[in-house]
């Protein structure tokens, strides 16, 4: 990575703010994961059985009540970082969800915003928390712009992609953007060798890809596979210049390592 970001080049991780220990996993809510109004295990348990669109589909009603989605505090920061680059005039939100990237994304943009997404259930959701912005269902690896867009954005969405199928995801973009535009999206440091996270992160992929490997539909889901150092490839590829700027609003880790930097890929 360029610039004094230096998020080292292991998997990164989806961005969490500082103080994201959660607590919510020591309290019982009847059944329920995350919070009262988050899904049940066996909600979950569903989920993770369907294929990708369908298990969103079917946790869409709960999304914004688990983890899963971006925090506040990572599309603040993202929006913060943003701010003087702009304004732009048209926004993109690529694999939008429920629609909390519009936290991010409607503030540095004057005019129309749009999300796309393929789960009809989060789109739906997405809709009746911001009628305001055009919500469209699309696969995202077919992208259905063309020079359209000033800005596109996405958040904790890569790790749904297999690394062969990010240089169509890239691509989709770079079409979709206007000459000069810019794809920015948060990339968290990778977990320390050793530590907690880094057991739970190759844990979770781990279980992923036996589950994969063993059932139908396969639910893709890897927290491990977005090395820096590859998707600085692929978007260099696709034909984006690439700089990394740190978030400096989620803080540093103990060895002076910003937390989470947000990419910047510019069609030129």
């Amino acid at each position: 990575m360029t610039g004094s970001s230096r998020i080292h080049e292991r998997s990164a991780v989806r961005c969490r703010p500082p103080n994201a220990r959660s607590r919510r996993a020591a309290t019982p809510y009847a059944g329920r994961v995350f919070s009262p109004q988050g899904p049940s295990l066996g909600e979950l348990v569903v989920q993770g059985l369907s294929s990708v669109q369908r298990g969103y589909d079917l946790l869409a009603p709960k999304f914004d009540h688990t983890p899963f989605r971006t925090p506040d505090a990572v599309l603040d920061a993202t929006a913060e970082a943003l701010r003087p680059l702009g304004p732009f005039a048209r926004g993109l939100d690529v694999c939008c969800g429920t629609g909390a990237g519009m936290r991010a994304l409607a503030p540095v943009c004057r005019e129309r915003v749009v999300g796309v997404d393929f789960s009809a259930g989060m789109l739906a959701r997405a809709r009746l928390a911001h009628p305001d912005a055009t919500w469209v269902r699309a696969d995202a690896r077919a992208l259905p712009f063309t020079s359209a867009f000033d800005l596109a954005v996405t958040f904790g969405a890569l790790g749904h992609f297999l690394p062969a199928e990010r240089p169509a995801l890239f691509a989709g973009v770079y079409r979709a953007l206007r000459p000069g535009g810019l794809l920015a999206f948060p990339l968290g440091a990778p977990p320390p060798i050793g530590s907690v996270p880094y057991w739970l992160m190759n844990g979770f992929d781990l279980v992923m890809r036996v589950r994969n490997a063993i059932w139908r539909p396969r639910f893709i889901m890897y927290y491990g596979t977005c090395r820096l150092s590859a998707i600085r490839g692929e978007l260099a590829a696709a034909g984006f210049t690439v700089r990394t700027v740190p978030l400096e609003a989620l803080g540093r880790r103990r060895d002076g390592t910003a937390r989470c930097a947000l990419v910047l890929a510019r069609r030129p």
